[in-house]
């Protein structure tokens, strides 16, 4: 069996360049400085589904995309002023964990951002302006 990415996960994304474990997508949501990983590990559904070395891989991915947000937020200029931290899997089973950026004065500080309101669409031009300043940074 091969990794393939649940298509849920796909819709109102952008592929950016991928981490040591996991594939990093830009959520299309003006709204907020987002970005979902998704760990290229079969079958996942739960953190305990993964050894402890890809554990301690996805925290390092997670951290590198924290700062990948914040640079996000800069680039929507709305920087972020707290980062929420979030594998749900409600809706979409496939382990995936989201990154957001969130600010006080967002459309719906300070509740959930889950399943809330409709999203604001960049646009492809937009979206793709925003992707190419983000790059997963070597170090942690």
């Amino acid at each position: 069996m091969s990794f393939e990415t649940d298509p849920r996960l796909l819709a109102h994304s952008v592929a950016l360049a991928p981490m040591p474990l996991c594939d990093v997508r830009l959520q299309d949501d003006g709204r907020f400085a987002w970005l979902v990983l998704i760990p290229r590990v079969v079958g996942a559904t739960e953190l305990d589904d993964l050894s402890r070395d890809q554990r301690i891989a996805l925290m390092d991915d997670v951290t590198r995309a924290a700062e990948m947000v914040r640079d996000l937020g800069r680039a929507m200029g709305r920087p972020v002023e707290k980062l929420n931290v979030a594998a749900l899997g409600n809706v979409t089973a496939q382990l995936h964990v989201h990154v957001v950026g969130r600010r006080r004065d967002d459309p719906l500080w300070p509740d959930p951002i889950w399943g809330r309101g409709e999203a604001l669409r960049l646009g492809e031009a937009e979206l793709a302006r925003l992707a190419r300043g983000l790059e997963p940074s070597a170090g942690v």
